[in-house]
């Protein structure tokens, strides 16, 4: 790999690089006893082992219907996929539109548009990194037949009142919480406001399987749909009783073998569900360790002498109670993004792994002019602000270490020399 002049990527390991990382060891002994368990049975590819954590997700979540997949990304593509299936009776047709906001992840937004949906962004609030309802309600006109609604590292927007206005309007929400998993709203769980919900369990996520996704779903219609949808539109993967009825009904063919619809093969293995399941079940303490270490964080910057309010943290609303999987941090304005790069360097060499939030304003990445999605040169200021301001470090599933808050802490106020040298 080669180096990367501006924030001094190497080729050496992550875990030698870094003193912090995003997740200082995401499996524990158990998990890969577990996982190992799976992998000498023999039996990896999809069977009872996902069907379990499938069960028990959509149990603790209180829905109808979960279904898992091979990660979070999978997921927004089967929703979508879905939402417009010509077996569904509420779909979208190709040339509707979606509201998407602009501080998003790739795969929350491309599902849409290669269902055929032509897409309109949606600047967000970025004291909560959040759309604001109001203002995406405002946004919908005739042609939006769907919302995608990104609750953005473990808070969101008011997706109640988004969801009773879609409601009234026939609009399908695909609620994308592949960060915010654990996380409630009014005491309902996020990833449960729209038709589709979306989960994510990649390394650094609220649990993790390594890989693997899951959405959940309200009724069997989509319950169904999904299920084909995610195993090639095969027919195998229906309940028994439903797989003879398909079976009666299509006499000629070798009923092990009928496709009802198109697919994807989206389907996790057992390795990555009973890992999940195993994390899973350890859900509420690591949202309370990490919550701990937020604001052990915060407070520890906050508690030093020189804190100058050089940095903003995410303004959490009062009906929230969130879930993190990292700690977000904003520059103050007065500074700008040079600073700001100069400060993630020195991060790095510092041993302190950093990332963007999401992708910062989505609107600036090159496919987006390959696909023409932004042919009206529209400004969001806000994204772009959290993009300018804006990045993200760890917060780890046990508690913080005082020589993990003392490396972060000096290490975060050496903006106060870069601000001096750029004056």
């Amino acid at each position: 790999m080669k180096k990367n002049k501006v924030l001094g990527f190497s080729n050496h390991s992550r875990k030698h690089k870094y003193k912090y990382l995003l997740l200082e060891n995401g499996f524990s002994k158990n998990d890969l006893d577990v996982g190992s368990r799976i992998l000498k049975s023999g039996n990896i590819t999809m069977n009872k082992e996902t069907r379990r954590f499938e069960q028990v997700f959509a149990k603790k979540l209180n829905v109808k219907y979960a279904v898992m997949t091979n990660s979070g990304s999978s997921s927004n593509l089967l929703s979508t996929f879905a939402a417009c299936n010509p077996l569904r009776k509420n779909r979208f047709k190709r040339g509707d539109e979606a509201l998407v906001p602009a501080l998003c992840w790739p795969t929350s937004l491309w599902p849409l548009y290669q269902a055929g949906l032509k897409i309109n962004f949606v600047d967000i609030n970025p004291t909560t990194l959040n759309i604001n309802a109001d203002e995406l309600i405002s946004k919908i006109n005739k042609k939006t037949k769907v919302i995608t609604l990104v609750n953005v590292l473990g808070i969101s927007s008011d997706n109640k009142k988004i969801k009773n206005y879609a409601k009234k309007k026939n609009i399908i929400i695909i609620e994308d919480n592949c960060e915010g998993l654990g996380a409630k709203l009014n005491n309902k769980y996020l990833g449960t406001f729209g038709d589709f919900g979306t989960f994510s369990f990649f390394y650094s996520h609220q649990i993790t399987s390594g890989e693997g996704g899951m959405v959940v779903c309200h009724n069997k219609e989509d319950y169904e749909l999904l299920i084909s949808l995610r195993s090639h539109g095969w027919s195998r993967s229906n309940n028994k009783s439903q797989y003879i009825k398909i079976a009666k009904r299509y006499p000629k063919l070798d009923p092990r073998y009928i496709f009802l619809n198109q697919g994807f093969n989206l389907r996790p293995t057992d390795i990555q569900a009973a890992i999940g399941l195993n994390q899973f079940k350890r859900l509420n303490s690591f949202i309370k360790i990490r919550k701990y270490n937020r604001q052990k964080i915060i407070t520890s910057l906050k508690q030093d002498i020189r804190w100058k309010n050089q940095f903003q943290f995410v303004e959490i609303p009062n009906n929230i109670n969130p879930s993190f999987m990292g700690l977000p941090i904003l520059l103050n304005k007065k500074m700008n993004k040079e600073m700001k790069m100069k400060l993630l360097s020195y991060l790095e060499l510092k041993g302190i792994e950093t990332r963007p939030i999401l992708t910062g304003n989505f609107l600036n990445q090159p496919s987006i002019k390959i696909f023409g999605l932004n042919k009206k040169k529209l400004k969001f200021k806000r994204a772009q602000l959290v993009e300018d301001l804006g990045f993200l470090i760890g917060l780890h599933t046990k508690k913080i270490k005082q020589k993990y808050l003392n490396l972060i802490k000096n290490s975060l106020f050496q903006i106060d020399n870069i601000y001096n040298q750029n004056k």
